[in-house]
């Protein structure tokens, strides 16, 4: 009966006392003799427990010690007797472990407990003890030191058992947990199993044991109850399975075996799990037979591994670090004790210092929390300064000492608290321990880390083709039917599973009138059980006589209908049709009859709506850039899915193991469909009553199966992160639980039971959703507005949560909140505190529950409410939980740059834990995706004060937001680079360096580049799927439409571009940039057109002066006829292809740095206007109609005739290769000559590579052999086609001339001219090379049918047939630079200047279509040692390649008079080139001004040596190697 009273009664000590004096009575009447004690006082009640029961001792103790009653207790005197008893086992029975108790001081005077407990300690005492809600108490004292001189003499020591342990993480979330302990003196050894997140119905242990030296499984005599055997060669027993948690236990009682062997399996669905496809193995230990002679005293053990730890740097160790640092702790003092030291030596020697220290420590019995918030006032007072940590510890003594004058004149205890917290009393409340806490850090201090540290080595998904995993799936007979039916193109379709069955709903709408199909497959008589629903989904009602179908009968609210025979012409098939003609008919609910068996959907009705898709759905398309296999999946199992979160998250689970292996695509789509889910575009729960643990179980369950692809899948991390924020965190079941159990406590205890908070009571028990934050949230806010109903509103609204959302719940909140003044001090508390709950499941970013889950907590329950006990995550950085401590204290400050610090500090101390294996990863992951999080908002706050901010401090803001960009991104190298340019630039400022304005404007522009590649392959990826998905599911249009936009507004580059805005007019104003870079300086007019890219218009022939305003531009485009002007945001090079045809052209051409100056301009479509620029600057101006005049003005111009140019037209000279002495006029092209021109004319450090050629004539020739027939014909025909206009056959061309064959003659011919000329012949290294030196000169030849060089040629109306193309071959220079020289600066046209642009690597980065601006620099002509940098930077990529020959195109058709045809036709190296991510904060050329002077002076120096040779400005291109300037061509500057 005592025991049963215990239970009934929320145990005090009063209680315990009263009925443990009962029990005493009873051990004296039932006990032996001497188990007997006196019972006159709290320590014998205790000791007579513990004899006459020691389980209930342990329930009675942990609830006293939970309650603060065991503060009472003299344990110092009542534990060691009781372990005494325990170990000699005077209550009848025999002790495992060792477990021993001594006084220590915690927090003041408090006396509480304190174990030391063996390396391996499982004990039953231990075990039963600290089950029972205790373990923080463990944690709490075991962790601090103790008074050693209150110890009595030494006791002996009963070694720990052995122990083997194994933890294994198996697919879809589930966790094994095994635990073997090797046998006693007369007990057999254990093997114990845990199966967490078990979502198995009937998980079973498939198992044998094993002898030493044989591997085959062995049965033995005795087996677990429940156990069957399986084929005499194995044993399978039965988990016993309580919520998501499975246990097992067996006992191996013969000593001949060493190990257990077994395989996990499911017995409802025969699935099996295997480790790496074998069986999973334990080794059952042996009992420590080796004990030595030599015991040492736990205490001195325990001190001993304290002082390593302290030698090892404090390090925060794992559990089994623990055990091993214990182990070596008592082999240490062993090996002291076996050479000759005593105990009492030992005992000397390790608590001496701790004796010493306890006698001169101040006493006091002031509680720490008001020392604690003693000292924060003394900081406040003396203007918050940034103490170093000495200094803090000073303020904490004398903020102590402040105290203890105050005592020390009367002032009670009682009074501080009433001074210091008038709030509050204590702060050990609920959930929390009060710990000493150092003053309120201001500031923490970065440790400088290498940035390259921060690279992610992995590779980025090469392809987005989408492939199943799965094989095509044949449509099954119920389908083929429906394919038949005529039903038109309204029709939407449900299918559902019932056993080996289905049912197909079709409803097919035409106006009001609505046609609904049922067919199945079922092979009985089958009876549709049905209603109609007129006002809520669900809702049965009695359907209109006039729908019935035959064979029907009415019933009271429904009917019942009878499958007919036969659907769609298949006879194998049964179905039934309604036809609902009324409106007002909004769904029809319904069941199935099989016989006397009743169908149902998953325990509920099936339903089908009737209400016709409202929203305008796209053509779906084929789903090309999808994973469609699994979208469709999806969208066939959204109508389960939307039943509860339980459904959808389990569902989700199932979906993603099906994806994980499949790469981004299918992880996309589970994206997106989880992305919908968290904006409330798909249905949350429809009628359906589901517990929130199970929701939070099926969500951790979820969140496992993510974990694991996160761990195993490095380059798919950055989409996990994303899944996993829009899923949530969930928990284990007792989590999940007490969303239902709190609220219940917290309006029992506020006396707030009806209204809106019973209504929200209702909606919590049927369906918790991430709703239930916002409105706990809101709630606060309502109180915290002293009860003004608005501020509830206003928080709903700001979420998305508005009156209707809360009356469309199953369980509709219809009433307001109408709390009373003094339930606010109360409710404040207990809503705080279950926020806490709600946010642990909904919340994956919160940033204060993830911290909490990380660092550990604990809360007791209340009633009938269970606790929970979260465990601190072991193996974190040891400096971790100060850094998040700091977070939380500062998360509100509005001075946002110490903040930053601190998040930032905490997502680098974190990293090395997310990159590695862990239990808990998703934890740490959910943890990292808080702090992520918080940068960001934190960052969009800190922009407010922004306004008046110094270069510098915006340039700091900027490397904080990219480094938290760069922690979150998978492929990073490139964001990594820019943070190291940026941190370079912050340091120039800091200096006020001159060059850093130019500088921090290069990186500027190359994170903007960084911003947009990282926004289109957002696009690429996500929006295709987006699109498919939202339309299969009916989402509204604008949420897809937005959908990738929204994904990339919630990452760190939203922020990160909005300072980049912030910084960018400061800059330009710095470097005197202005809004303009005037590229062609032109004046001119025109009518404004607006383009996305100028190369979609090259074609184009405009009728009128048009002035066009293109968002890109490339850099190699052609200038569209017609056009007057092109202006734009993009940066292509001053000495680009686009830049010099349009400065050849007389063609204005300008970049606008301003964006509303750009936007102004493009609000000018159709307007015409006029353009003045200079070198630096460009006005426009709108000119009126009356102002636009066609005699003899620029609208006469745009339609001038252009002349024609006529080509002589080359034929083949009879060598198919010549030597750069035979180039000649006839022979080759400009480029060749100009090139053996330079030969021995420069100055000797002035290098010029050895050259042949493929002459004029060869390329017709070889089109003429006969083996190469086909290719002709195959030209002939499209090149036909391409004449009446045809332009998609030019790339058709280009292909068919890769197909030429080379002729003997020619690889003869070319092979000996590259011999005598020293030239490496690639045939020499194997044919594989020739082949690939034969294709690059294809490749050169194919080139006069690309797009810019046929446009350019009819526009300047060259007969293409005309044009001939010799092969310039050369040896390739591995260049480290790469350079363009104009003599004649091209901006200014200022002949006393050199112009020149510079980049990493090969030279086609500057003239190709690569993003970035190269290095620009000018040197006047009389002072060419002195190079004024103009431009730094911002050329994303260098290209780089081995030992090689290039072709380079060399036709007739360029450097003519009016014409500029250089860079039209292609240059192709003999091995593709290397992109590599240039690191320019590394580059000598960016970051060394003696390096960067002495190169940039060669280079102006090699220009002026060039136009001195010629006599003209020319345009020269070069290399640089090793410090050796190469030229590799040269050309008249046009």
């Amino acid at each position: 009966m005592w025991k049963k009273r215990i239970k009934q009664n929320n145990a005090t000590w009063q209680a315990a006392r009263e009925i443990a004096n009962n029990a005493v009575k009873d051990t004296r009447r039932e006990c032996k003799p001497e188990k007997r004690g006196a019972c006159g006082g709290d320590n014998q009640i205790l000791e007579s427990l513990f004899c006459f029961d020691s389980d209930f001792f342990f329930k009675v103790f942990s609830t006293m010690f939970h309650t603060g009653v065991s503060t009472k207790l003299n344990t110092g005197s009542v534990l060691p007797s009781l372990e005494t008893r325990s170990q000699r086992g005077s209550c009848g029975r025999q002790g495992s472990g060792s477990v021993q108790f001594c006084p220590c001081r915690v927090n003041g005077s408090q006396q509480v407990m304190t174990c030391y407990y063996s390396e391996c300690v499982d004990s039953n005492f231990e075990k039963k003890f600290f089950s029972q809600g205790a373990a923080a108490l463990r944690q709490k004292c075991c962790s601090r030191r103790c008074d050693w001189k209150q110890r009595a003499t030494p006791q002996a020591v009963l070694m720990a058992p052995v122990e083997n342990f194994q933890e294994h993480n198996l697919d879809g979330g589930l966790q094994l947990q095994v635990k073997v302990m090797a046998a006693g003196l007369d007990s057999p050894a254990v093997v114990e199993f845990q199966l967490s997140n078990c979502y198995l119905n009937s998980p079973i242990l498939h198992w044998g044991l094993t002898q030493p030296g044989k591997r085959n499984w062995r049965v033995p005599s005795k087996w677990p109850e429940g156990t069957r055997d399986f084929n005499k060669q194995a044993l399978q027993t039965p988990f016993r399975k309580s919520d998501d948690i499975a246990f097992l236990k067996i006992e191996v009682f013969d000593s001949k075996y060493d190990a257990i062997e077994f395989i996990l399996k499911d017995d409802s669905n025969n699935q099996w799990y295997k480790f790496q496809g074998g069986n999973f193995r334990m080794v059952i230990p042996e009992p420590d037979s080796n004990v030595s002679s030599i015991s040492i005293p736990e205490e001195l053990v325990q001190v001993q591994s304290y002082l390593r730890w302290e030698r090892n740097g404090k390090q925060s160790y794992t559990k089994e670090q623990e055990k091993e640092e214990y182990k070596k702790a008592r082999m240490e003092l062993q090996e002291e004790v076996a050479k000759g030291t005593s105990i009492d030596s030992l005992r000397l020697r390790l608590l001496k210092s701790e004796g010493d220290a306890s006698d001169s420590a101040p006493s006091s019995d002031i509680p720490e929390e008001l020392i604690q918030v003693q000292s924060y006032v003394r900081w406040e007072k003396a203007g918050k300064p940034t103490l170093t940590a000495e200094q803090q510890l000073k303020e904490f003594e004398e903020a102590r000492k402040d105290l203890q004058k105050e005592i020390a004149n009367g002032v009670s205890a009682k009074d501080l608290y009433k001074k210091l917290l008038p709030n509050g009393t204590s702060s050990k409340g609920k959930g929390t321990s009060a710990k000493p806490k150092t003053p309120r850090k201001a500031r923490i201090e970065r440790k400088k880390r290498d940035f390259m540290g921060l690279i992610s080595s992995t590779e980025p998904s090469q392809s987005l083709k989408p492939e199943s995993p799965v094989s095509i799936k044949e449509p099954t007979p119920l389908e083929l039917a429906a394919q038949n039916l005529e039903l038109g193109e309204s029709v939407e379709k449900k299918q559902f599973k019932f056993g080996e069955n289905s049912l197909l709903v079709l409803v097919a709408f035409e106006g009001e009138k609505r046609q609904v199909w049922f067919a199945t497959d079922v092979k009985e008589s089958l009876v549709l059980h049905w209603a109609v629903s007129k006002e809520t989904h669900g809702q049965w009602q009695a359907p209109p006589d006039n729908i019935h179908p035959s064979n029907s009968t009415a019933l009271e609210g429904s009917c019942e209908s009878y499958f007919n025979d036969g659907f769609s012409g298949d006879p194998s098939l049964k179905s039934l049709n309604i036809n609902v003609t009324e409106s007002g008919i909004i769904g029809i609910p319904f069941v199935l009859r099989m016989r006397e068996n009743w169908i149902k959907n998953s325990g509920s009705d099936f339903y089908i709506s009737l209400e016709h898709e409202k929203r305008v759905k796209k053509e779906l398309g084929n789903g090309e850039g999808t994973a469609k296999w699994l979208l469709d999946e999806i969208a066939d199992r959204e109508s389960d899915a939307e039943r509860s979160f339980m459904h959808r998250f389990n569902i989700a689970t199932d979906v993603t193991m099906k994806a994980r292996d499949g790469g981004p695509l299918p992880l996309a789509a589970i994206l997106v469909w989880m992305r919908f889910m968290a904006t409330r575009q798909l249905v949350w729960n429809k009628n359906y009553n589901v517990k929130p643990r199970e929701i939070s179980a099926a969500q951790d369950r979820l969140t496992g199966v993510l974990q694991n692809l996160f761990r195993d899948q490095p380059a798919e991390r950055e989409i996990v992160r994303l899944i996993l924020s829009a899923v949530g965190r969930g928990g284990k079941g007792d989590v999940g639980q007490r969303i239902r159990d709190e609220i219940l406590v917290v309006q029992r205890k506020n006396d707030c039971k009806g209204g809106m908070m019973e209504e929200w009571h209702q909606k919590l028990h049927n369906n918790t959703s991430p709703d239930d934050v916002v409105i706990c949230q809101a709630l606060l806010d309502y109180i915290k507005n002293d009860l003004d109903v608005e501020a509830y509103w206003k928080t709903l609204k700001a979420s998305g949560v508005t009156k209707e959302r809360l009356r469309s719940y199953d369980r509709p909140i219809v009433s307001e909140p109408r709390f009373r003044p003094d339930q606010k001090e109360g409710l404040t508390r207990d809503l705080t505190a279950y926020l806490k709950t709600l946010k642990a499941v909904h919340s994956g970013a919160d940033l204060e529950s993830a911290i909490a889950t990380c660092m550990g907590y604990s809360s007791k329950g209340e009633g009938f409410m269970g606790g929970v006990k979260i465990h601190p995550i072991s193996g974190l950085s040891s400096e971790l939980p100060a850094l998040l401590e700091f977070v939380l204290d500062h998360v509100e400050d509005k001075d946002v740059i110490p903040l930053l610090e601190g998040l930032l500090e905490s997502r680098c101390e974190l990293r090395p834990a997310l990159l590695k294996d862990h239990d808990r990863l998703v934890d740490i992951t959910f943890l990292d995706l808080a702090l992520d999080s918080t940068v960001r908002t934190v960052a969009e706050r800190g922009l407010e004060g922004l306004s008046n901010a110094a270069a510098k401090n915006i340039i700091y803001m900027i490397i904080m937001v990219l480094e938290n960009l760069c922690l979150s991104t998978s492929y990073n190298q490139e964001p990594v680079y820019c943070l190291k340019e940026w941190s370079s630039v912050h340091e120039a400022c800091v200096k006020d360096d001159a060059t850093w304005p130019l500088r921090a404007k290069a990186v500027l522009d190359r994170t903007r580049l960084v911003l947009a590649d990282k926004a289109e392959e957002y696009l690429e990826l996500l929006q295709p799927s987006a699109e498919y998905l939202g339309n299969l599911l009916g989402v509204e249009q604008w949420a897809i439409d937005i959908f990738t936009e929204e994904i990339i507004r919630s990452g760190s580059a939203a922020s990160l571009s909005q300072l980049l805005n912030r910084i960018d007019p400061a800059l330009r104003a710095a470097a005197n940039l202005g809004n303009w870079q005037v590229i062609s300086p032109v004046d001119t007019q025109g009518y404004v057109e607006v383009v996305t890219d100028l190369g979609d218009v090259q074609d184009k022939k405009y009728s009128r002066p048009t002035i066009l305003v293109a968002n890109r531009v490339k850099g190699e485009e052609e200038i569209p006829d017609g056009a007057v002007a092109v202006l734009t945001p993009d940066m292509p090079d001053v000495l680009s292809h686009v830049s010099v045809r349009a400065r050849n052209g007389k063609i204005c051409f300008a970049t606008c740095f301003d964006a509303q100056v750009l936007s102004d301009l493009q609000a000018k479509k159709g307007a015409f206007i006029q353009l003045k620029p200079s070198s630096s600057d460009l006005v426009y101006s709108e000119i009126s109609d009356a102002e636009v005049t066609s005699d003899g003005g620029i609208l006469d111009a745009a339609e001038k005739e252009i002349p024609s140019i006529t080509l002589k037209r080359k034929t083949f000279g009879g060598k198919y290769a010549v030597a750069a002495a035979d180039f000649n006029n006839d022979l080759v092209g400009a480029k060749s000559r100009n090139i053996t021109h330079l030969k021995n004319k420069l100055p000797s450090w002035i290098k010029v590579p050895t050259s042949v050629a493929l002459p004029f004539g060869v390329f017709e020739e070889v089109l003429a052999e006969k083996l190469n027939k086909g290719v002709a014909l195959e030209i002939k025909t499209l090149e036909a086609s391409l004449k009446k206009g045809d332009l998609s056959k030019l790339p058709e061309i280009r292909e068919a001339v890769l197909g030429l064959k080379a002729p003997e003659k020619l690889v003869e011919d070319l092979k000996l001219v590259m011999k005598e000329s020293n030239m490496p012949w690639p045939g020499d290294e194997g044919e594989q090379r020739w082949e690939q030196a034969w294709t690059a000169i294809k490749k050169v030849w194919a080139s006069k049918w690309n797009e810019r060089a046929y446009f350019s040629t009819r526009k300047a109306k060259i007969d293409h047939n005309d044009l001939s193309m010799a092969v310039l071959v050369q040896e390739i220079v591995r260049a480290d630079y790469a350079f363009v020289i104009h003599t004649t600066n091209p901006s200014n046209e200022d002949s006393s200047e050199i112009y020149a642009e510079v980049v990493k690597g090969l030279g086609e980065t500057l003239v190709g279509a690569f993003s970035g601006r190269a290095l620009s620099f000018v040197a006047k002509k009389t002072d060419l040692k002195s190079p004024q940098i103009t431009g730094y930077p911002s050329k994303r990529v260098g290209l780089f390649i081995k030992q090689s020959i290039i072709f380079r195109s060399d036709s007739n058709g360029e450097d003519l008079e009016g014409y500029a045809g250089a860079g039209l036709y292609d240059s192709v190296p003999m091995d593709v080139e290397e992109e590599r991510v240039v690191d320019y904060a590394s580059d000598p050329l960016v970051v060394d001004s003696e390096f960067q002077k002495s190169m940039l002076s060669k280079i102006a120096e090699a220009g002026a040596a060039v136009e001195k040779l010629y006599g003209t400005a020319q345009d020269i291109e070069g290399v640089i190697k090793d410090g050796e300037l190469y030229l590799v061509q040269t050309r008249p500057q046009m």
